[in-house]
């Protein structure tokens, strides 16, 4: 699914009012979608203020608090405008509420539970800087949400930021549901720093876009990704996986990424490893992961008959014979594989980056690409992205604050899971044990790169119910969730 400009965006709607759609049946839609969203990420009532402008951004806030009251939680609702300045909608919407906007700031410590701030000022056709009185209100959102910790949910997209560019004084959202097609700014740097994670509220009256230079990544756009195993499967039908990971003093990366394969459905993980590293993974290694220790790993794994090889996680330590025998051996050895982290570092440093293929996943993160390609780091991530790819013919997962999938010939695709509580050592150890079960459970290597990148992401969302900030552990646990609703399309 692609993201639009705003005047795509416009044009479907009013190709669903010719078809007999109405504009109240698409914001009642709207508000139902958003309110089923905010109760999955907030089973626990508490209280939501609405922020309303007078156009119909914030009568989708207010068909959504109509949802979270019935849910139980405190409504209260803060008006930009007198309701006579408002549209004919929103008018509609507050009258079902039933209640009259308040003159007066929310005080979150009167409520138990969650304070949610429903940003419902301007929509995809507002411009320019914030002025009175929504910037009033603007800075209110924001002072709750730095020294109460309200949270803020943008309708469609934060309040003041171009629907095209991403730009502008906007609101600074921890969610954002875009509802009916992903706008092209919340793909913008700018518009990431804004938008928080990234809900998709889709409305069966308007078409999915179809596919463009980017797509957002979601159950909805690509069902039957995961679909449920036969009655009769076996362990080995699910995959064998093969790990080089881990080396003195970096154990840990190795036991993360082995372990998040096995809670992504990898039927039979196996870790070679050099001999003399194998003292140090005794203790760690869960009892599901074989461990396979020799004078030549790297032989054995690419010999041993695996569907898919994870290469590189803690490897920085490993002997200079592990790293010669690697370049050797990814020359010609069909299997697929994703590549990460050392393994992305030596290929580098020794300048073999030809040696990358289409059955190949690489998993930089910025600095590592950085190393991979120089030239194309201070480029915007989505023509670098491009540019790789057309040079080495790979899959090409180039983390961020979006993770972004590129493949040569294919829609670039977006990740819109996850959030800035990831940021810690670890995490890119654990995609690559999932993306490398995907590989070897069969999946195309542009589809295993793009649905771990999700599962990780919505596995660090379910965690944020423990705290802010989530470990790698932290994100293993979530998984099998994950998998879950990915399945189930309840994201």
């Amino acid at each position: 699914m692609s993201f639009i400009t705003a005047e795509a965006m416009r044009s479907l709607e009013a190709s669903a009012f010719r078809r007999g759609v109405a504009a109240e049946s698409l914001m009642d839609r709207a508000g139902e979608g958003i309110a089923r969203r905010l109760l999955a990420e907030f089973p626990k009532p508490g209280l939501a203020v609405g922020y309303i402008g007078k156009g119909n951004n914030g009568g989708d806030a207010l068909a959504a608090l109509r949802h979270l009251r019935a849910a139980g939680w405190s409504i209260v609702l803060r008006g930009a405008y007198p309701e006579i300045d408002w549209g004919v909608l929103p008018r509609r919407k507050l009258r079902e509420l039933g209640i009259a906007p308040s003159d007066q700031r929310p005080d979150p410590a009167g409520h138990p539970g969650p304070c949610l701030l429903l940003d419902g000022l301007l929509g995809i056709g507002a411009s320019g800087p914030l002025r009175p009185p929504l910037a009033a209100l603007a800075a209110e959102m924001a002072e709750l949400r730095n020294t109460r910790g309200a949270v803020v949910a943008a309708m469609d997209l934060p309040s003041g930021m171009d629907a095209d560019r991403g730009d502008g004084d906007a609101v600074t959202a921890d969610l954002t549901f875009t509802v009916g097609a992903p706008k092209a700014g919340l793909a913008t740097a700018a518009g990431i720093s804004r938008a928080g994670r990234l809900f998709l509220v889709p409305l069966d009256e308007l078409p999915l876009p179809g596919e463009g230079p980017l797509q957002l990544f979601s159950p909805e756009a690509f069902p039957g990704l995961l679909a449920p195993r036969p009655h009769d499967f076996h362990k080995g039908q699910a995959g064998r996986l093969g790990l080089l990971a881990g080396s003195p003093g970096m154990g840990g990366a190795a036991v993360l990424a082995a372990t998040a394969a096995l809670h992504a459905g990898a039927g039979l993980v196996t870790l070679h490893v050099e001999r003399d590293f194998l003292p140090s993974l005794a203790a760690a290694v869960p009892p599901e992961i074989m461990v396979r220790a020799s004078d030549d790993p790297v032989a054995d794994a690419f010999d041993a008959g695996h569907q898919a090889l994870v290469i590189g996680p803690g490897t920085g330590h490993a002997s200079v014979a592990w790293q010669q025998r690697l370049l050797e051996r990814l020359a010609g050895a069909p299997t697929p594989a994703l590549i990460d982290a050392d393994a992305l570092n030596l290929l580098a440093a020794a300048g073999r980056l030809d040696l990358l293929r289409p059955h190949h996943v690489a998993t930089p993160h910025p600095g590592e690409f950085r190393r991979l390609a120089p030239d194309l780091a201070d480029l915007d991530r989505l023509p670098a992205a491009t540019a790789f790819v057309a040079r080495h013919p790979c899959t090409l997962l180039l983390k961020g604050a979006r993770t972004l999938v590129a493949a040569a010939g294919e829609s670039t695709r977006f990740n819109p899971t996850g959030h800035a509580g990831m940021a810690s050592g670890g995490q890119g150890d654990v995609l690559a044990g999932v993306g490398g079960a995907l590989l070897a459970a069969g999946l195309r290597p542009l589809d295993a790169a793009s649905l771990a990148a999700w599962l990780c992401g919505r596995a660090a969302e379910l965690a944020l119910a423990e705290g802010p900030f989530t470990p790698a552990g932290a994100t293993l646990r979530h998984l099998g969730a994950a998998v879950r609703d990915w399945q189930e399309c309840r994201r």
